[in-house]
């Protein structure tokens, strides 16, 4: 019965007309984002953060929560069409999308990437309702050393499953936990890190940060790079809806990319890109003739566009049930909360139910808006992709000024949003990842707050994360992915010694 009453409150309140244009405004928006190569989830919330400012917080999430996970639609038309991934999640869509294009078959590549995201995004929905409320309970018998436990495991999990150099990593995880630390210190009232700067006395706001690394410096990125003409194919997009063939071809992958995905999604760090890459992975492995991959099979379309999107939904249930975000868009999305009075966490459900409900029934409406969109629109979001970035830069740029601006109506702001503009660019040019800067930023005051909590119960020993289970278990897990790249670097090294002795 709890079941049906929370489905009947998540309707409730997302079919409210004024959610469900808010519901429309982001994943349309969102659709559009993903479809503009470069500009991404993360950089397109930061710029749309400061608008809901003026909205109720139900309101906020769901349109900034549309935005995020139409941005995963909309990311597989350029990725099919110019073998230019519009976000990250759709890289591995670019392996055998580009290639059906190539052979004609542009239009069920499309085709089945809707359907499958609309499945896999619907699955997630549905997890959501059955397993959030369950891990919300779960997480009222965590304390302070459970918590700091558990932030610990997220920001060592962001690091060890980064692209990049997992030392790069940890430092902009240590950056970023510092950066939060700047200004009055939670048990003291003292000022700290100012350097007598009145500016930062009350610490750094999110916004101007996340416009500053991922709005200014993606405009600066691109400005960089040379204007290179795009292949867009000029063929017409015919025969969108998949033949009984590819729907047999495409069933288990998007059914294996769901459930992949979801689960991949509840994880610390992963998210939509790891879950797109191991779905294909997987997909080559069980495949009876994997040598057709990367030559335009409609498998490696269907199971990692159905992956990413299940990682998106599934991202929300440790940002809402536990106050852990998943990756740098739920960090967005939970200072957003977080601005508007609203803490994620156990007790989410208790003193805002609907605030998660409203979100869970806007993810079924947006689903369905995002199928009807995006099969009609394709044509459209063609003509998009041909606009040159030199007239969309400053529109960005533009955006990025106002919306520091009227976070407190204070010039300093936007210095700010510059100053990590410039920040973000030099880390792109030299491989440093802003996504643990960001989500180390977001739990840094609450991972202190925790730890100060737990070392005062346990009179100063910091044996208390190792005397509590579940606080041992993060802690030990977290150590373990921690070592092992070092490990694992040294024993190829013995390995390679060996080998060049021998010789």
């Amino acid at each position: 019965m709890d079941l049906l009453n929370n489905f009947y409150l998540a309707f409730n309140i997302a079919l409210e007309p004024i959610n469900i244009l808010f519901c429309f405004i982001g994943v349309l928006i969102g659709t559009f984002v993903g479809v503009l190569p470069g500009l991404g989830p993360a950089a397109s919330i930061s710029l749309l953060l400061p608008i809901t400012f003026k909205l109720s917080p139900v309101q906020a999430i769901i349109m900034l929560g549309g935005l995020y996970y139409g941005t995963m639609y909309g990311g597989s038309t350029t990725s099919i069409l110019i073998n230019v991934p519009g976000e990250a999640a759709s890289v591995v869509t670019c392996l055998d999308g580009y290639q059906m294009a190539r052979k004609g078959r542009a239009g069920p590549a499309l085709g089945i990437a809707a359907f499958g995201s609309f499945i896999a995004g619907t699955f997630g929905t549905i997890m959501i309702m059955v397993l959030a409320p369950p891990l919300a309970g779960l997480a009222l018998k965590f304390g302070p050393p459970e918590f700091v436990g558990l932030v610990f495991l997220g920001l060592i999990m962001v690091t060890y499953l980064s692209s990049g150099s997992m030392v790069k990593a940890l430092m902009m995880a240590v950056v970023g936990l510092l950066i939060s630390y700047i200004g009055v210190d939670i048990v003291t009232g003292r000022e700290r890190f100012t350097l007598g700067i009145a500016t930062i006395a009350s610490g750094f706001d999110i916004v101007p940060i996340v416009m500053g690394l991922f709005g200014i410096s993606e405009v600066l990125s691109n400005i960089e790079r040379s204007t290179e003409a795009r292949d867009i194919f000029q063929t017409k997009i015919k025969e969108i809806l998949p033949t009984k063939k590819d729907w047999k071809d495409s069933s288990g992958p998007i059914a294996r990319g769901s459930i992949l995905g979801f689960l991949l999604g509840l994880i610390p760090g992963g998210g939509g890109l790891i879950a797109s890459f191991i779905t294909y992975a997987v997909e080559k492995k069980v495949a009876q003739h994997p040598e057709t991959f990367g030559s335009g099979d409609i498998r490696g379309v269907a199971g990692p566009e159905s992956a990413n999107n299940a990682g998106a939904q599934g991202a929300f249930i440790p940002m809402l049930t536990m106050g852990i975000p998943c990756n740098v868009v739920l960090a967005i999305l939970m200072g957003a909360l977080m601005i508007h009075g609203v803490t994620p966490g156990p007790r989410l459900l208790v003193e805002h139910p609907q605030v998660f409900w409203g979100v869970v029934g806007s993810m079924y409406i947006g689903n369905v808006m995002l199928l009807l969109l995006n099969l009609p629109l394709i044509g459209i979001w063609v003509k998009f992709l041909k606009i040159p970035y030199s007239f969309l830069f400053p529109f960005i740029f533009l955006f990025c000024l106002i919306g520091a601006y009227t976070i407190g109506n204070n010039i300093q702001d936007v210095y700010i949003m510059i100053l990590f503009g410039i920040l973000g660019y030099l880390m792109k040019k030299y491989d440093y990842e802003p996504a643990p800067l960001v989500l180390a930023f977001v739990l840094g005051p609450m991972f202190e707050n925790a730890l100060r909590q737990s070392l005062i119960i346990s009179n100063g020993s910091p044996m208390i994360f190792l005397s509590r289970p579940i606080s041992a278990t993060f802690v030990l897990v977290s150590f373990f992915f921690l070592v092992s790249p070092l490990v694992l670097r040294l024993l190829g090294r013995q390995r390679a010694g060996l080998l060049v002795k021998e010789r």
